[in-house]
């Protein structure tokens, strides 16, 4: 949900809640004193951001007025990164991502929370191991993040059912309405997640929960919801589409280029309350993905990967988070007079800052060309080119040390931050840009070019600096005068250079450190800065840090350093980067078949009995006919079987099975033990997720035959028996059926009696969502410590007969890992297999469901990556089990399955095992 959108309501409109409008105003009554509106005699004036965010005692008050929010009366542009710790199922590796996302600029984290994952039936709920939201609450404070959350109920998400558990389909309560039904287990869960949220709040000095995100499709509901959170205890402002400050879900962005041109557009139109939608993006694992996620990788477009590898798109937000995060300038400006570009396929918004004078230019270049084109700038005319199809952010009026400002220049600022007597500003461009820098100096400075790159030029009060960027190379120019006794130094990048800056505020005072792939964090001890981080390559290291630092130590060990002539601490020696790992190959695999469902004479005696005849279901009972769908009998998640005993078949000729399932849905038949077939669904669905269908199976000759020769009472019924995968339910319609809706036969009317699988009681440990109703689910073939010691040898890269064998065929093995405990790695399992390979496989890993393959469709994946505590890294077993589910058209053959280190960097955070608890026997 979002606060509202001030492109919708026009700047001049929003203007006028200026000071009388306020976050906690969305919650009524409900709001306390710490989240009252701002109230002094003008605007609060543009001045420094109120330092990172912690747990630290003390009361703390946020409100906003029309520019930004306003933190215990300071500004603050947000700049926040989403992550779902749902799909990142290693506690320990929430840190990880977490100090990357404030490394990277980010001073906040958008949250969700899954209702389903937490929640396995109507009353239980449990907030423990992968799902507990205290302990990530507390890991982002100690990463020094504000937290954004949204509990849902609905979240959306890709995520099976928008998040709503897949018990709700079965209450008869009409889900997103004030329906009362609904809103007794959406309060339930609500006051559930508030009991831990509300012990976390930013304005109680308890946690760094700063904002409360709400679903409110309808007003009735909005109104409910105040009374709840205030119930609860919830007093941090609620986001909802009523508020007058823009919280957007912004689409996503393919590339660097386009999540310039998309953010750039959002600070043009004077937002200052920013969330990347996803940060990072992680895995729809287990049966969590709704059929709208092509893939178990959840956004493969993140700025930091499910291998939680930075990517290419990740420059820009890193730049533009720096920027927001130290340049107070942008968290109040407001649009000024338009200008025009000399080529008008450069489209100019200018917005100014009414304190400081500064003016912020965003160039955009919707065409597929390159254009240069004198843009006017602070009273002249600056040729700049915009590549094709991309964005440039540019500044003039940056106050950027004692009487220096700038007057204009073709780069975009980064960051301006003060250390001791130093002040620093750094510049960012594109490699193979030329980047002009004009500084007004009221007296002739004395620059020194530090690096050759940069030259020179002063003229009538004015300092000219061109800087050629080049490829991961930074540029330092050092400015001195007469007439005062701080230095600035003025620091030049392109993208990859940019992504080795590293701003760090401490409670003495900020650092910059320049050359690692990744620092955590800076503490100052005395005489000595202590910095903890990550290097893949050998890296120089450079720290600007306050006055009376003069040692340096990374990751625990003392470096040698020296003063450099960028008045920073050099290291005599470059880091070390990460030793080559080499990973074990997979062998040792044993196969087993199952399906032992289809057998006529399987004892299906324990199995519910599906004769219902009502359905809260939005999908039609058949009339005469019993409820067939999965989810009301308890089976909301995975495939199911179905069995039924069919009195009086003789002369049966075919059989109509309709079935109803999420993307990639099939089913598969047999009669008395003989397969009949398989089938999956055609072309897009209904448009909200689901897909129905309707496979018309002929007998085989010989089972024909079967059924005529025999009589009632003799060899008892015919038994039929079906397999459905899968039960995904849409985000918009999730009570639409899973599963069979009905069934017709042909040339017999025979007594029909069904009854239903699906999966056994939900993992206590991986949850409802990690396990279906395959046979070997259901007795422990996924997990460790399970007996295989009696399965026939046999590899997944070749089925030992060729056998185009309809059903499902398991493979298990065990590998170790002994990697370093100083490297974190990040593995991923190959499937390197033919891509049109017309099978399914789920992966799981020490009993975790990683996610599923699907031969042949559009994105599937053909690496899972494996997180590190479920996967063990440090000498232990891990266990592997394949489940594939052949149609019958291929033999159950993958073709090579191999590990592949996916990313490794020596550093890392300390990783603690998730538990993965065995088979019981």
């Amino acid at each position: 949900m979002e606060l509202s959108r001030p492109h919708r309501l026009g700047r001049r409109a929003f203007s006028a809640l200026a000071g009388t409008t306020v976050l906690g105003l969305a919650l009524g009554g409900s709001v306390s004193s710490a989240a009252l509106p701002y109230s002094g005699p003008g605007p609060v004036p543009t001045g420094p951001p109120p330092g990172p965010p912690g747990a630290d005692g003390r009361r703390h008050r946020v409100a906003l007025d029309r520019y930004s929010l306003l933190v215990d009366g300071r500004r603050l542009a947000l700049w926040s990164g989403e992550m779902h710790p749902f799909r990142l199922p290693s506690p320990s590796l929430w840190r990880d991502v977490l100090q990357k996302l404030r490394a990277y600029g980010h001073n906040a984290v958008g949250v969700c929370l899954a209702w389903n994952q937490h929640s396995p039936a109507p009353g239980a709920y449990d907030f423990t191991g992968v799902r507990d939201l205290d302990l990530f609450l507390r890991t982002a404070a100690e990463c020094g993040l504000y937290v954004v959350l949204h509990p849902g109920p609905y979240i959306g998400a890709d995520v099976d059912a928008g998040g709503l558990p897949g018990w709700l389909t079965t209450v008869g309560a009409r889900a997103r309405t004030t329906d009362p039904a609904y809103l007794r287990h959406a309060d339930e869960w609500l006051s559930r997640v508030n009991a831990i949220v509300a012990r976390h709040q930013f304005t109680r000095g308890s946690g760094t929960v700063l904002l409360y995100r709400a679903d409110t499709p309808e007003r009735g509901d909005l109104d409910h919801l105040r009374e709840r959170l205030r119930a609860d205890g919830i007093e941090v402002p609620l986001l909802h589409a009523d508020s007058p400050l823009a919280w957007e879900e912004p689409e996503r962005t393919r590339d660097a280029a386009e999540a310039r041109r998309l953010h750039f557009a959002r600070l043009a139109h004077g937002s200052t309350l920013h969330n990347v939608h996803m940060a990072f993006g992680g895995t729809s694992w287990g049966w969590l993905p709704a059929p709208s996620a092509p893939s178990p990788t959840y956004d493969p477009t993140a700025a930091i990967d499910e291998a939680r590898r930075p990517t290419a798109k990740l420059a820009p937000l890193h730049q533009l988070g720096h920027l927001l995060r130290h340049v107070p300038d942008f968290t109040r400006m407001t649009q000024a007079p338009a200008i025009r570009a000399a080529d008008a396929r450069i489209r100019v918004r200018r917005l100014v800052n009414p304190d400081t004078g500064a003016q912020a230019y965003v160039l955009r270049n919707d065409s597929a060309a390159d254009v240069t084109s004198t843009v006017p700038m602070g009273g002249t005319e600056v040729e700049v080119t915009v590549p094709a199809r991309d964005a440039k952010l540019l500044a003039t009026g940056l106050h950027l040390g004692a009487g220096r400002t700038l007057a204009y220049a073709t780069v975009q600022p980064m960051l301006a931050l003060s250390v001791g007597k130093l002040d620093i500003a750094a510049f960012v461009g594109r490699a193979g840009e030329m980047a002009h820098l004009v500084l007004d100096c009221p007296n002739e400075p004395w620059p020194t070019r530090l690096d050759e790159e940069a030259a020179w030029t002063f003229d009538h009060g004015k300092l000219h600096v061109m800087v050629p960027l080049k490829e991961d190379r930074l540029t330092r120019v050092r400015v001195r005068s007469g007439e005062t006794d701080r230095t600035l130094l003025l620091l030049f990048a392109d993208d990859a250079a940019s992504l080795r800056l590293w701003p760090y505020e401490t409670p003495s005072g900020r650092v910059l450190v320049r050359g690692p792939e990744l620092l955590r964090e800076a503490a100052l001890d005395g005489p000595v800065i202590r910095l903890t981080g990550d290097t893949v390559d050998e890296r120089e290291l450079e720290v600007w840090a306050p006055p009376g630092i003069t040692d340096v130590t990374w990751n625990g060990e003392r470096v040698q350093s020296g003063l450099g002539r960028a008045l920073s601490l050099m290291t005599v020696w470059p880091l070390p980067g990460v030793p080559d790992l080499v990973l074990p190959a997979l062998d040792g695999w044993r196969r087993r078949t199952e399906n032992f469902e289809r057998e006529p004479d399987y004892g299906d005696e324990g199995w519910p009995v599906a004769d219902r005849r009502t359905s809260h279901s939005t999908t039609p009972v058949p009339d005469g006919r019993p409820v067939l769908f999965a989810d009301d009998y308890g089976f909301h998640y995975g495939d199911v079987w179905y069995r039924a005993r069919l009195t009086g078949a003789s002369g049966l000729e075919s059989v109509s099975l309709s079935y109803s399932t999420g993307a990639h849905g099939l089913l598969m038949a047999w009669l008395d033990g003989e397969p009949l077939g398989s089938h999956r669904p055609d072309g897009a669905g209904d448009g909200k997720g689901t897909w129905t269908a309707t496979a018309d199976f002929r007998l085989p000759r010989a089972v024909r035959e079967s059924l005529r020769a025999r009589r009632d009472g003799e060899g008892g019924p015919a038994v039929l028996s079906v397999l459905v995968r899968r039960t995904q339910h849409g985000q918009d319609a999730y009570r639409a059926a899973r599963g069979l809706t009905s069934a017709r036969f042909e040339g017999a009317s025979p007594d029909v009696r069904w009854r239903i699988m699906g999966a056994a009681a939900p993992d206590p440990v991986r949850g409802p969502l990690n396990h279906g109703g395959l046979y070997g689910e259901r007795h422990g073939w996924h997990l460790p410590g399970y007996d295989d010691g009696a399965w026939a040898p046999g590899s997944p890269s070749a089925a030992p007969d060729g056998d185009p064998r309809q059903g499902v065929t398991w493979y298990r093995t065990t590998f170790r890992l002994d990697v370093p405990p100083e490297i974190d790695a990040s593995v991923g399992l190959v499937l390197d297999g033919p891509p049109d390979l017309d099978l399914r496989v789920q992966v799981f890993l020490n009993g975790w469901n990683m996610g599923e393959y699907v031969g042949g469709a559009e994105g599937t994946p053909r690496t899972f990556v494996l997180p590190n505590g479920i996967l063990r890294t440090r000498a232990a077993a891990n266990t592997l089990a394949l489940a594939v589910l052949s149609p019958g058209t291929a033999a159950p053959a993958l073709g090579p399955v191999r590990l592949e280190l996916l990313g490794s960097a020596a550093g890392g955070v300390p990783v603690k095992p998730v538990p993965s608890p065995g088979r019981r026997r």
